[in-house]
């Protein structure tokens, strides 16, 4: 059986490694990773249509110049892309999420297996703990750089607003704003990287007093290495 110690360091773990797992579930799921203001030049008015959409839907309302709501669509951000660089990389976002979520769960498996248990692979102890948090914290950030990337770079909102809307055709602005299924990566990365600081210590400590079990002997009293 571990140690008190081991077991209340490891389960610590698990469970910012159970959050993290929850909050890339949330990131996944929910359609608020961006809210954008985009603007088209008409025949006699300028039109903006308003954004909230996540990885995969989303909800679209076009405005006239006056304020005048037009419309309101519920949309499938895969069906308002096609075949562009931006839907290539929300497809590359997914996959890293995915791979966060995996990685994340392992991680939860390991940590809860080391609070239980003394496995003797050395794999299964704070080494994959390291290695598992890492994957998912590197899949998260490579996720939270590609997105704004898509935004900026693709014209990620232009595209899905053109999509709702195939009459627009000039765009003139945008506007965007970040919501909080974009900051929850954040989140995770924090958590990860708390995983890792737990496990560290533990293991710092953990080796010290190895370390100091097996002292050398020139560190013994003179008496005794005479006897």
């Amino acid at each position: 059986m571990p140690s008190r110690k081991k077991t209340t360091m490891f389960a610590s773990a698990f469970v910012t490694c159970v959050c993290s797992f929850v909050l890339i579930c949330v990131a996944l799921a929910t359609p608020h990773w961006m809210s954008s203001q985009v603007g088209f030049s008409g025949t006699n008015s300028s039109v903006t249509v308003s954004l909230t959409y996540g990885l995969f839907s989303g909800t679209c309302e076009q405005f006239v110049a006056a304020g005048l709501q037009v419309a309101e669509t519920t949309f499938q951000v895969a069906d308002n892309l096609h075949k562009t660089k931006a839907q290539s990389t929300i497809t590359a976002i997914i996959v890293m999420l995915v791979l966060s979520l995996l990685s994340s769960l392992l991680s939860s498996g390991f940590t809860c297996t080391n609070a239980v248990s003394n496995p003797y692979q050395t794999f299964l102890g704070p080494t994959g703990v390291y290695t598992w948090n890492s994957l998912c914290g590197i899949f998260t950030l490579l996720a939270m750089i590609l997105f704004p990337v898509n935004i900026e770079e693709n014209g990620l909102s232009v595209e899905l607003a053109q999509g709702c809307f195939p009459v627009l055709q000039t765009n003139i602005k945008s506007e965007h704003t970040y919501g909080y299924s974009y900051w929850i990566m954040l989140l995770i990365i924090f958590l990860n990287i708390a995983s890792i600081v737990i496990i560290y210590f533990y293991d710092h400590a953990r080796y010290s007093k190895k370390k100091e079990q097996e002292r050398p002997i020139e560190n013994a009293p003179k008496d005794v290495i005479l006897f």
